[in-house]
């Protein structure tokens, strides 16, 4: 599990993150919704230890770590255990696609790294566009991408930031069905996600995160009968704009 207790975190002396507390299960989806401009990205970012925290302390697994940090204390980043697809995708653009999802997963698993991306090709719907390059690809297809090679290091826990962003019903309905299928084999799964609807239906959990801080938590229900004023504006709005 991994589970962040008393989260802050500061830049330039302003607090983006407030003392929030979350914890991420195996075998379970947990998205975060909430207003843009809230924290969401700079609290994924610290539980993958990619910024750490201000303050508070971030546990995976076993390990337990206190912030700030002790001025001896290092941090083993806990890739690829611990994977994080950004909204932003990374891919390298001198590489095809398939060369995007293969260079790091033939450091994970040489013998086998082929094969299962061509599972996961036929998954995604990839066959027509994997050997483009990432400027010939739309942005829904780039995401798809970034999600397999993410997949591809068979991580225990997996981060995704909006990675639904830019993809079609028919797409957004794939995703949804293969992470399930994934926290049905026990994977952890954080999703930051603008899509109620999506959250409905995906999550054992939702969080609501406004202001830097979690407002709002528990099972999908709480977003048809928020008990927190602050989700009840958030979701009337959403579903206005909808």
């Amino acid at each position: 599990m991994i589970i962040g207790k008393d989260i802050h975190k500061s830049f330039d002396g302003k607090e983006i993150i407030k003392g929030v507390d979350i914890e991420i299960a195996e075998g379970e989806i947990t998205c975060l919704v909430g207003p843009s401009g809230t924290g969401k990205t700079t609290l994924l970012r610290a539980l993958a230890l990619l910024d750490y925290p201000t303050r508070g302390s971030i546990s995976i697994d076993e390990t337990s770590y206190q912030f700030p940090l002790a001025e001896d204390q290092a941090i083993t980043p806990p890739w690829p255990e611990v994977t994080v697809v950004f909204q932003s995708l990374f891919l390298w653009p001198h590489l095809t696609l398939r060369e995007n999802i293969l260079l790091p997963a033939r450091n994970i698993d040489p013998d086998t790294a082929e094969d299962r991306l061509e599972e996961l090709i036929d998954t995604f719907s990839m066959r027509h566009f994997i050997d483009n390059f990432p400027n010939e690809a739309s942005i829904g297809q780039r995401q798809r991408v970034a999600l397999t090679r993410a997949l591809m290091l068979k991580p225990k826990y997996i981060l995704l930031d909006e990675i639904t962003s830019a993809l079609d019903v028919e797409q957004v309905a794939k995703v949804l069905n293969y992470l399930q299928v994934l926290r049905d084999q026990g994977i952890g799964i954080f999703v930051i996600t603008h899509l109620l609807g999506f959250a409905r239906r995906a999550s054992d959990k939702i969080c609501f995160m406004a202001d830097g801080k979690i407002v709002e938590q528990g099972p999908p229900s709480i977003l048809d009968n928020p008990e927190s004023k602050r989700l009840k504006e958030f979701v009337s709005v959403i579903e206005q704009a909808h």
